[in-house]
């Protein structure tokens, strides 16, 4: 973060960049899309006075004020459910994956712009249903400035938010697992070059991690080619390697770098395909959401 900056900065100049990127994007749709952090009247009023180039959706921190006495929060959960929302939550920190069961509810609203102004939004609130015992209710608020016509719009913004979370899978590899923090390069220009090569390593390795976790029962041998199709280059396998007895699940070498797991003969160290790669090999599958 920049000395003398405020934090809040950070967000109004994101919008501000993807804002201009749309200009040579005419047929694509971006959505910005931030957690609670982002929930401050700057950015909409930014994103309205740009004419709203990009669609916005961000985690509701604040119970606003509206116009006419009312609270946003409470407002929106004064009106009936539009639907119902079924998902797998994935086990993450300590926890296990289950089953959700969320209500949906939707309203537009009138929010004061900060400068004696008012600005449109709509509010989604999804309320887990029933949760387990001791078990905290999954339960989101979000704001955008898309319109929300009927439940299949705010299941799609859901779907969207939800979505932020591999965003975050991506940053914790890239700071933690590749150490970007760390690195002590003398320029810009240096720099700027090591994260092109970091940044695309944190996607694949992210990728391979939800994998292992989505579908751990997935054959390794889709994720990774053979010694004959491997690039050229550093060897990948050590001189002698004994012949492996069978597939392995991806769920027992996620990154396909461990070696601790494998069963006897089995010792080679295999590189993923979609590190070594630029080809795809395939694509991952997750549990969508079931609407109701």
């Amino acid at each position: 973060m920049r000395a003398g900056i405020k934090e809040s900065t950070r967000w109004i100049e994101g919008y501000a960049r993807l804002a201009e990127l749309s200009a040579s994007l005419p047929d694509t749709r971006l959505v910005y899309v931030a957690d609670r952090e982002a929930d401050i009247i700057e950015l909409m009023r930014t994103a309205r006075d740009l004419g709203e180039p990009v669609d916005w959706l961000v985690r509701s921190q604040h119970h606003r004020a509206l116009p006419h006495g009312e609270r946003l929060w409470s407002a929106v959960m004064a009106d009936k459910p539009v639907g119902e929302l079924h998902f797998t939550m994935a086990s993450r920190h300590g926890r296990k994956a289950r089953e959700v069961h969320q209500q949906i509810r939707v309203k537009s609203v009138t929010l004061a712009d900060g400068r004696g102004g008012e600005l449109s939004a709509s509010c989604v609130i999804a309320t887990e249903a029933d949760p387990p015992v001791g078990v905290t209710p999954v339960e989101w608020r979000l704001l955008t400035n898309r319109p929300i016509k009927d439940f299949n719009d705010a299941a799609q913004l859901i779907d969207w938010y939800r979505a932020r979370w591999e965003i975050e899978m991506f940053f914790h590899v890239l700071k933690n697992g590749c150490k970007v923090e760390a690195l002590q390069l003398a320029s810009i220009d240096k720099l700027e070059r090591a994260l092109a090569v970091y940044l695309v390593v944190a996607w694949r390795i992210a990728r391979l991690m939800r994998l292992g976790r989505s579908c751990p029962d997935l054959d390794v041998e889709l994720l990774s080619r053979p010694r004959t199709e491997q690039a050229r280059g550093a060897p990948v396998y050590p001189a002698r390697s004994a012949p492996h007895p069978g597939p392995l699940p991806a769920g027992e070498r996620e990154h396909g770098l461990r070696t601790s797991k494998l069963p006897a003969g089995r010792r080679e160290r295999m590189i993923p395909a979609s590190l070594a790669f630029p080809g795809e090999v395939m694509h991952g599958a997750t549990r969508a959401p079931r609407r109701v």
